[in-house]
């Protein structure tokens, strides 16, 4: 009965993410983020899908043609960057957000997620995220720098603003080896 973290994130983001809406993939990976985002938000949305590594640039778009999904734009970039890359009219309209942090499976382990690049993103994303939206950042931390980066994060998301945001850490605590976590942060709706 209880989900596995990555189903549990995609669930997550059904919730949050409306169709015609922006929203970011900030680490494309092997695409299957990017193409669950483009789905949601269907032909009239559209997903921004960052990654530093060609090869995971390559795997996303080729996931997306075989799915026929057109509406998404892969960057091969940091996602630290993301707002360079920005229309303005998804600047502060952002539906949604999703971090596989780690490396990419199958690929070079030393190529990493770093806790300065991460936490960049994360704060640009929560600035243009739309209130009673979500970023969800799945924490991949067995590998060489992920504790720090884990560390890092925590430690960032601990000091937001309790008025603004509610941040949610669902983990399983009987798992040995590391097992992966999710942190999900909310954009609390401001009373007026």
């Amino acid at each position: 009965m209880l989900k596995r973290v990555i189903p549990f994130a995609h669930e997550l983001l059904q919730q949050s993410v409306k169709p015609g809406e922006f929203v970011i993939d900030a680490t494309a990976g092997n695409g299957y983020d990017t193409v669950m985002l483009a789905s949601l938000v269907g032909p009239s949305g559209h997903v921004f899908s960052f990654d530093i590594q060609k090869q995971a640039v390559d795997n996303t778009v080729s996931r997306l043609k075989e799915q026929h999904l057109e509406q998404a734009t892969v960057i091969h970039d940091g996602h630290e960057h993301l707002e360079d890359y920005l229309p303005e009219e998804a600047l502060f309209n952002l539906g949604g957000a999703i971090f596989n942090l780690g490396y990419l499976p199958g690929s070079d382990k030393q190529v990493v997620t770093i806790p300065e690049t991460t936490i960049a993103a994360v704060e640009s994303i929560l600035k243009h995220l739309k209130e009673e939206r979500l970023c969800v950042l799945v924490v991949y931390h067995g590998h060489p720098g992920g504790e720090e980066e884990k560390n890092a994060l925590l430690q960032y998301l601990s000091e937001l603003d309790q008025k603004t945001y509610q941040v949610l850490k669902y983990q399983f605590i009987n798992q040995k080896n590391n097992p992966p976590f999710l942190l999900a942060i909310e954009k609390k709706k401001t009373r007026s």
